[in-house]
């Protein structure tokens, strides 16, 4: 759990599977955020990998998107 997710790990993934990916991040963002704020975080370098893998993951949504979105106009 403490890995960065790799580009071609999330190209893999189907879109639900990204969605839940992108909703469960956030959870642990949030989570770890309040930790923070409390003082009680363990790994405060984990903010950084979760926002990283959220940009990734929103990132290779958007590439899908916009190549369907290219492919219904040809």
């Amino acid at each position: 759990m403490g890995r960065e997710m790799k580009i071609q790990e999330i190209r893999e993934l189907s879109d639900k599977e990204r969605e839940e990916k992108i909703h469960d991040l956030n959870q642990e963002f949030f989570n770890l955020k309040f930790q923070l704020a409390t003082g009680k975080i363990e790994n405060p370098a984990r903010l950084r990998l979760i926002r990283r893998d959220v940009a990734r993951l929103k990132t290779v949504q958007h590439q899908q998107a916009k190549g369907e979105a290219s492919t219904q106009k040809a």
